[in-house]
């Protein structure tokens, strides 16, 4: 049967919403499977008839390539096939993550120069994981096949909902090669092929090459990837951790449009095993970036496991920010939203470590967080706790033994509460904030392959500091319940939209960046930025001025002196009245640098200082917007030391730049967070104290008549109307959260 041309997107149901397990028939773990799948179908049916009473309406199988070819193109796919018909029995929706890192042998039988390289030139043979190199011709047919061969199989039923179609990608995925040193991937001869494709495209010329690198190729089959640091050029290495990041996305789109050609109608997806925020381009198994891999499937996503295997847990910033940033990725452009593909169901373990306990109030913080933020689908992890492997015991919504426990029955309420309201839950969307972090790849690549050699001196204080900036100014802004975006730095069409933009830890930026930003101030936005922007370009060429890309004339300032700082700590003294919430003489913590900073122009004024006099602050004018530069590094400075002085500072640029909140709640332990249906508004109140608390909270709404429901009480609520807010008063225990549908009256 001739395969449907691939459309420009799935439709899946509009309405549905899945709130699903992970179960893969018996107590198998991912990406494990039971063998003979018929004879158990009984058994499996009675844990599939457990989850729909609960109130869950899907659940996420799996089926890995080893199993399901265990000779060339001889497929079975018989537990896929057993349960699809007992989901659709039972009234379930059947999710299929494929798992290809667990390959067949006869794969590396059959080609026998698949294996992955290390840069040292070491050969890694799979060990049931990680599989084989993709960029292997034979092996990306024979991969594409197996996906095709699925599908044609899924599609035939209607209990089957669609795909997740590679888990937490990576180059290199479930393997870790103990026996190297900083192993990084892959020099196989196909990637180092594919990737002087990819140079040729972005080059053109091998002399442009050559220019970049400085180098004297000439023919392209001398190009090889980066595997040195060197004083005369890291242009190299900035090409290959690109290259990297681009081939995973374009890995996933080859997955993607292999199944859109078969089963069009059925929706596809994919999620990293963090955002990107959290991780590093710089990894060795290679990481992907969050808005490249959100464009190449219908729905992109992470996997959150807040508890995961250690005594501490993610605080409530940390959940939001990596939501947020999940969030602004796959929301992005013309981005439907994103999918939790694991969120923590049990406590978990890694080998000896075992982490706190997960109680069905973490279940419920954790699940309404990420639905607060736009989430289109729920996926816990697991059903059953792992039964072996390093993760035993771990991570199960109910016991091994099969007994149910109160977190699942607590899923299974809010899976209740959803599914009686999918419509609602499948169509909101976040709220469009007015202030953004910019994310920025770049920052990890100053410096090129010697950023993450051993250096002495303050450089170690500046591991992480690339996240810890971005968390730190979110961590900053996050009482205020003031929705913040993340941007990326390549995609900065759509700034103009953002009263406030943050420009954290800005010393390597691309030379676009400097136009967009430039046009942004001067047609009335306010950018702030710390100490050194703009210090190098995508080529790692430093900037003759800085701030450099000709943006010292926006921030109306110069670098004339920088001097790491003992111990990477300074303070700035602030000297102006300039932003709200603080005064003279208010002292804010920085890291790293003391970057001195001459005003230009009649326009630009110090508004802070080091100890010893030099102006560590500038703010100005450009066009109809304004700005302020800072000549250290507080956004890491505050994630570590949560000063009080810069919570005054962030929040109050939020002032100074007139970006109002559509919300508010009040006491300070209250998080209150919206999602938008046309006049209809989903309001989540989360109390994140230690102790009950009365919320007061105030929703901006146009003139009209409101009512409101508690959706999991399915009871009404009282609303009020004071200005141009309605207002709800919740009594909120410890760690409770209430979920609330304030709807607009259609007859008025």
């Amino acid at each position: 049967m001739g395969a449907p041309p691939v459309s420009a997107q799935a439709q899946p149901a509009a309405d549905f919403f899945p709130m699903a397990v992970w179960y893969g028939g018996g107590k198998a773990r991912a990406p494990m499977l039971e063998r003979d799948a018929r004879a158990k179908k009984e058994a499996w049916r009675r844990d599939l008839r457990q989850i729909r009473n609960l109130g869950f309406n899907a659940i996420r199988c799996w089926m890995d390539w080893a199993s399901g070819e265990p000779a060339e193109r001889q497929y079975n796919f018989e537990t896929v096939e057993v349960l699809l018909e007992l989901a659709g029995q039972e009234n379930l929706k059947v999710i299929v993550q494929v798992y290809m890192d667990a390959a067949p042998d006869w794969v590396g039988r059959r080609f026998p120069d698949s294996l992955f390289v290390s840069s040292s030139g070491a050969v890694m043979k799979p060990e049931s994981a990680p599989g084989y190199c993709f960029d292997h011709p034979g092996v990306r047919q024979a991969v594409l096949d197996f996906y095709a061969a699925l599908a044609e199989r899924a599609r035939r039923s209607p209990a089957f909902a669609g795909w997740d179609l590679w888990s937490e990608p990576h180059v290199i995925n479930w393997a870790t090669a103990t026996y190297l040193t900083n192993a990084e991937f892959c020099f196989c001869p196909h990637t180092v092929a594919r990737y002087r494709k990819w140079l040729e495209r972005k080059y053109g010329a091998l002399e442009a090459l050559n220019l970049a690198w400085y180098r004297r190729f000439t023919s392209w089959d001398q190009v090889e990837p980066n595997r040195l640091s060197t004083i005369l050029s890291y242009t190299d290495y900035i090409d290959w951790r690109n290259f990297i990041q681009a081939k995973l996305g374009e890995d996933l789109r080859a997955r993607y449009e292999t199944v859109r050609r078969i089963a069009p109608d059925r929706v596809a997806t994919s999620h990293a095993a963090g955002p990107s925020m959290f991780t590093s381009p710089l990894t060795g198994e290679g990481s992907p970036d969050d808005w490249i891999m959100a464009k190449q499937t219908d729905y992109w996503g992470t996997s959150l496991y807040p508890k995961h295997s250690g005594p501490t847990a993610y605080d409530p910033v940390t959940r939001g920010a990596r939501l947020d940033f999940t969030r602004s990725a796959c929301y992005s452009g013309q981005g439907r939203g994103f999918w939790i593909g694991e969120l923590q169901g049990g406590f978990g373990t890694v080998a000896l470590n075992v982490g706190l306990t997960v109680t069905p109030a973490d279940l419920r913080m954790w699940t309404w967080t990420a639905i607060s933020r736009g989430a289109k689908g729920i996926n816990y992890y697991a059903w059953y706790p792992m039964n072996s492997g390093y993760e035993s015991g771990g991570y199960g919504l109910i016991q091994l033994d099969g007994t149910i426990t109160e977190r699942s029955r607590e899923a299974g309420r809010m899976a209740r509460a959803v599914g009686r309201n999918q419509a609602l839950f499948a169509g909101a969307r976040p709220v469009r904030g007015q202030a953004a972090i910019v994310y920025n790849p770049l920052a990890y690549m100053v410096g090129g392959r010697q950023r993450a050699a051993a250096y002495g001196g303050v450089q170690g204080e500046v591991a992480g500091i690339e996240r810890s900036s971005l968390t730190g100014i979110y961590r900053a802004l996050f009482p205020t319940n003031v929705p913040v975006d993340f941007i990326h730095i390549n995609e900065l069409e759509d700034i103009g939209r953002y009263k406030l933009v943050i420009l954290p830890y800005p010393l390597m930026l691309p030379e676009k960046a400097g136009p967009a930003l430039r046009e942004y101030v001067r047609a009335g936005g306010t950018l702030v930025a710390e100490a050194r922007a703009g210090w190098n370009n995508e080529r790692g060429y430093a900037a003759e001025v800085i701030p450099g890309l000709g943006l010292d004339e926006v921030f109306g300032c110069r670098e004339t002196a920088v001097q790491s700082v003992p111990g990477g700590r300074t303070t700035l003294q602030w000297t102006a009245t300039e932003i709200p919430g603080l005064k003279p003489g208010d002292r804010l913590p920085g890291r790293i640098y003391e970057e001195t900073l001459e005003p230009q122009g009649g326009q630009a004024r110090v508004v802070a200082r080091f100890a010893g006099g030099a102006p560590a602050a500038v703010v100005s004018t450009f066009g109809k917007g304004k700005t302020l530069v800072l000549g250290s590094y507080l956004g890491v400075a505050h994630e570590r030391d949560r000063d009080p002085a810069t919570q005054r500072l962030f929040t109050g640029l939020l002032a100074w730049a007139q970006v109002k909140s559509p919300v508010a709640a009040s006491p300070a332990d209250v998080e209150a967070r919206l999602l938008e249906s046309g006049p209809d508004r989903l309001l989540f109140v989360f109390n994140h104290g230690a102790n009950p608390a009365r919320a007061e909270v105030s929703v901006e709404l146009a003139a009209g008549r409101y009512s409101a429901r508690d959706l999991e009480a399915d009871a009404e609520v009282p609303v009020r109307r004071e200005g141009t807010a309605v207002r709800v008063t919740r009594d909120l225990e410890a760690g409770e959260v209430r979920v609330l549908w304030i709807k607009g009256d259609r007859g008025n």
